[in-house]
């Protein structure tokens, strides 16, 4: 006779219901830098002029009552923006989207639309995939225009790494702007943190967690689209008000069901209707320009720029 015998969980495993969430647990979606921290432009189409100051005036003593007047000279430079697409198809079969026990959908557009910010990001900062129409990147204008600072050149003594920003936002203001704002790798954070005076002293002019730069917001957006080699850029500063992103369309959505979805050689790779499948399309059209308009500090365009950057040693 046996004693020991019982209903283990593994033997009723079949009879007790799971609880599953109804949700997918992700990370929090990171919002786009370029279009939280630049000026957004309406476009009607495809393309919009903007005139760009080129020439300043001068004005001139006039020599005794009866003395001549003399002219001046006021210009403007056309720049462009150039609406471009972006967009992402994803598609699933209809019996997976029937069995699903939460709302694929609703979770899938949140994903999308970060998708979307980070392609415009990585365009927009680092030169990633930028459609020809566009001006130069941010790093590489930047670079272009000399407005580049690499990090450890300050000494303890000269504020390290606050030293070091203080530089970089040097580098805008002789071109004759305002550094109003900060884009940085995530690290950037403990560096910050650990900044020092010479005496040990935390630095007053870092926020707390490097949240601040001289009560200026630190953005940390762009994860995994910084480089890490020397050279690389881990901060941005400058006036962000001189980046304008142009909005031709902004983000929406499209269920398809009859479509085919074909690959860059005009093969078929889904039939939606015979396959019974469905997807998802989001598509955005905006377009990027840095105006650089001429000012008193800086007038030669080549050595101008708004914005500059911190490069890894």
């Amino acid at each position: 006779m046996a004693y020991d015998n019982i209903i283990s969980r593994q033997d009723a495993q079949a009879m007790i219901p799971e609880d599953v969430a109804d949700g997918v647990i992700q990370g929090a979606i990171e919002q786009s830098a370029a279009l939280t921290l630049f000026s957004r432009v309406p476009m009607s189409r495809a393309q919009r002029r903007l005139p760009v100051l080129a020439a300043l005036p001068t004005a001139y003593f006039v020599n005794g009552d009866t003395g001549l007047k003399q002219t001046t000279e006021v210009s403007w430079a056309n720049k462009y923006l150039d609406a471009e697409e972006l967009a992402a198809i994803v598609p699933i079969p209809e019996a997976v989207l029937d069995d699903s026990s939460f709302d694929v959908w609703g979770s899938i557009k949140p994903l999308l639309q970060e998708a979307i910010g980070r392609a415009l990001d990585g365009a927009v900062f680092f030169g990633t995939n930028k459609p020809g129409s566009w001006p130069d990147a941010i790093a590489d204008a930047a670079a272009a225009a000399n407005n580049t600072f690499d990090r450890g050149t300050s000494d303890p003594d000269e504020g390290g790494i606050a030293g070091d920003i203080s530089e970089t936002m040097a580098l805008v203001e002789n071109d004759g702007f305002d550094a109003n704002g900060f884009v940085a790798v995530r690290s950037m954070k403990g560096r910050l943190r650990q900044a020092r005076s010479t005496q040990g002293e935390r630095l007053t002019e870092i926020g707390p967690n490097g949240s601040t730069i001289d009560g200026v917001a630190v953005q940390y957006p762009m994860r995994g689209l910084w480089g890490t080699s020397s050279g690389d850029v881990e901060l941005f500063t400058g006036d962000f008000s001189q980046g304008l992103i142009g909005v031709r369309r902004d983000i929406t959505y499209k269920v398809l069901d009859q479509a085919v979805i074909q690959d860059n050689t005009g093969a078929i790779v889904y039939n939606l209707a015979q396959q019974d499948m469905v997807a998802l399309r989001v598509v955005a059209r905006f377009a990027f320009q840095v105006p650089n308009p001429l000012n008193h500090d800086q007038p030669e365009e080549d050595d101008r720029y708004p914005f500059a950057t911190l490069l890894v040693p």
